[in-house]
């Protein structure tokens, strides 16, 4: 998983795989996911990323499970 934040662009843009895209849907007009030919999410963009995510806390937790 890669998560990358363009400043310049103020775009966020988080890859949970490397799958093929077989689709790209939009959710509105700054938000995007794309998918694979199984319906698995890809990827999701998100535009004016400041305005929808804390983008500079970003932070990664892994918990042991029990």
């Amino acid at each position: 998983m890669q998560i990358k934040y363009f400043q310049d662009t103020d775009t966020l843009v988080i890859n949970f795989n490397n799958n093929l895209i077989y689709e790209t849907r939009d959710i509105n007009d700054n938000s995007l996911v794309e998918l694979d030919e199984n319906g698995n999410v890809v990827s999701m963009t998100f535009e004016h990323a400041k305005s929808v995510a804390n983008v500079n806390d970003i932070s990664y937790q892994q918990l042991a499970t029990v």
